[in-house]
């Protein structure tokens, strides 16, 4: 009887525990798709190929949380014109409306078969059977045709700010009495102190502290925390001090190898460069759009 009597009590636990946590509670579609909607809206707007899904995920592999933007909703998915093989997310997302909110289980390893091993996370082992999971709140839609209208509308105001560009730097120059020439390639160096130490050249190993900004005073990296802090733009995740490498043994921008180039240990120096001895076209991150002149503060720490 005793014996009888605990495993009808484990039973009932782990009954109980499934109804809990409703691991297994997932639907499947024709196509082999895993699903389980926890909310559901079937007035809202459904995804369509080229839509960009506005909204809160939380991807997972088995127990392991990959990304979560929750409390913070962005565009997580566009949908894709095709499904790459029969269960993909792809399914899903046209499965949902604006306003719901669904997991869909997928097989690690349907995904692994389109990646070389280092594209996947550390986590996942080929043919293990692991599960990716992926837990989305569908807020929002920008639809195709908004999409298109949207890199219209930045593919015109980039080609104008290319058109303003040389003079947005020319009124800078004038407007902070920049009397320096510039190089034949446009670049301004201004020297602020001049060092006596050893000279900058390829093969060197130096070590220089910098800080950049826009034309506009806007700080996009520095390597100084006091810069940092007044931006207000401190990163806990990174280190302040000087960055040291080898002189033409890794790619810089042009105008920073144009303008370090020659100058001696224990200078200060500003240089000024249009955006083709920048990032020209493409920019850089969330701060530097195509077409952005900038402007380094940079100190020659050393040369060795």
């Amino acid at each position: 009887m005793k014996k009888t009597l605990f495993f009808a009590t484990l039973a009932l636990t782990v009954a109980a525990f499934m109804t809990a946590c409703n691991c297994n509670n997932f639907k499947q579609t024709e196509n082999g798709l895993l699903y389980r909607f926890e909310t559901e809206n079937s007035e809202g707007e459904q995804p369509k190929a080229g839509d960009v899904l506005v909204g809160e995920l939380i991807l997972r592999l088995e127990e392991d949380t990959l990304f979560n933007n929750t409390g913070n909703p962005d565009r997580i998915f566009q949908v894709a014109e095709a499904p790459m093989f029969k269960g993909d997310i792809v399914e899903g997302l046209t499965m949902m409306h604006v306003g719901d909110k669904a997991i869909f289980k997928i097989p690690a390893d349907s995904i692994g078969n389109f990646m070389m091993d280092n594209q996947m996370p550390q986590q996942y082992k080929r043919g293990s059977g692991q599960f990716f999971y992926y837990e989305i709140s569908l807020m929002d839609l920008v639809t195709k045709d908004e999409l298109a209208q949207e890199q219209a509308n930045f593919i015109e105001e980039m080609n104008q700010r290319k058109e303003n560009e040389p003079a947005t730097l020319a009124k800078y120059i004038a407007d902070n009495n920049i009397t320096v020439k510039p190089t034949k390639s446009g670049l301004y160096i201004v020297v602020n102190k001049k060092g006596d130490g050893a000279k900058v050249a390829a093969g060197k190993k130096i070590a220089v502290n910098y800080t950049g900004r826009l034309l506009d005073g806007t700080l996009f990296d520095t390597s100084r925390e006091a810069d940092a802090k007044e931006a207000n733009k401190v990163n806990k995740d990174r280190k302040y001090e000087p960055m040291t490498y080898t002189v033409g043994a890794q790619p810089m921008i042009k105008g920073w190898d144009e303008g370090i180039m020659g100058q001696t240990a224990g200078s200060d120096i500003t240089l000024i460069m249009p955006s083709e001895l920048a990032y020209g076209a493409r920019g850089a991150g969330k701060d530097i759009l195509p077409y952005s002149p900038l402007i380094f503060n940079v100190t020659i720490e050393s040369v060795e």
